[in-house]
C-alpha cells in the first residue's frame, strides 16, 4: 500500500482554506494555488538524499551538504495541473517539465487521455506529478500508469485536495507511488465532485466555467 502523506503545515491548511472560499477571483485562486505548490514541495522534498561535496567558501574548504543521485521532474496532468507548476519551480528550479492531458468522460468519469509531452531523460529523474485535485483517483492513476510505460520508475504524486474514494483508488491502484496530499476532504457527490472542495479547480485557475 503507498505510503500518504497528509500535510498538516499551519501556513499549507491556512491557504487551502483561504481558496475554497467561492468569492476568491482568479488571480488570487491562481497565485495561492502556486504557493500552495512551493510549500507542499518542500514538505514532499523532505525524504531526497544528500551527498557530500567539497567546495570553497571566502573562508575556507569545507564539506558541504547537495542533493545526491537523479535530477527532478514535475509532470502537471493538464490542465489545473498547471496551477501548480511554477511554484514547484520556485523550489526546484533546475527540474525539467512534461505534461500530461487527460480529460474525465462525463458519462464514464474515466479518463481519457489527449497530450503527453515529456522530457526525453525522464525514466532517469524522479518525478513529481501535480494536480490540484483527487477525485475518483482516475486520471492520477492513469497518468502514474502512461509515466511506467515510458520507463519512469521513481515517482511521487502532490494533489491539494483529495477524497476518500480517490485515495483508497489510488493507493490500491499504485502501491509503489507515495502520495502528498494538503486536505482529505469528506466525500465524493453523485457528480464525481470533492465535498466540501473548492469546485472545478481548472475553471478558478484560469478564469473560465
Amino acid at each position: 500500500m503507498a505510503a500518504v502523506h497528509v500535510m498538516d503545515h499551519p501556513l499549507i491548511q491556512h491557504k487551502i482554506s483561504y481558496i475554497r472560499r467561492e468569492e476568491v477571483g482568479s488571480k488570487e485562486f491562481r497565485q495561492i494555488v502556486s504557493e500552495i505548490g512551493s510549500l507542499m514541495c518542500y514538505e514532499a522534498t523532505r525524504e531526497l538524499k544528500l551527498q557530500d561535496v567539497q567546495i570553497k567558501t571566502p573562508i575556507c574548504d569545507m564539506t558541504a551538504k547537495e542533493l545526491a543521485g537523479k535530477k527532478l521532474a514535475v509532470i502537471p496532468i493538464l490542465r489545473a495541473g498547471l496551477g501548480m507548476v511554477e511554484g514547484v519551480l520556485d523550489m526546484i528550479p533546475a527540474a525539467k517539465v512534461g505534461h500530461i492531458g487527460l480529460y474525465r468522460d462525463p458519462e464514464t468519469l474515466k479518463p481519457v487521455e489527449y497530450y503527453c509531452k515529456l522530457p526525453s531523460d525522464c525514466d532517469e529523474r524522479e518525478v513529481f506529478i501535480v494536480d490540484p485535485m483527487l477525485a475518483t483517483g482516475g486520471s492520477l492513476i492513469a497518468a502514474v500508469e502512461l509515466l511506467k510505460e515510458k520507463g519512469v520508475k521513481h515517482m511521487r504524486a502532490m494533489c491539494i485536495i483529495a477524497a476518500p474514494e480517490g485515495v483508497k483508488a489510488f493507493t490500491e491502484e499504485c502501491p509503489d507511488v507515495e502520495l502528498y496530499i494538503g486536505a482529505l476532504d469528506e466525500k465524493l457527490n453523485d457528480h464525481g465532485c470533492i465535498v466540501p472542495g473548492l469546485g472545478d479547480a481548472g475553471d478558478r485557475i484560469f478564469g473560465t466555467k
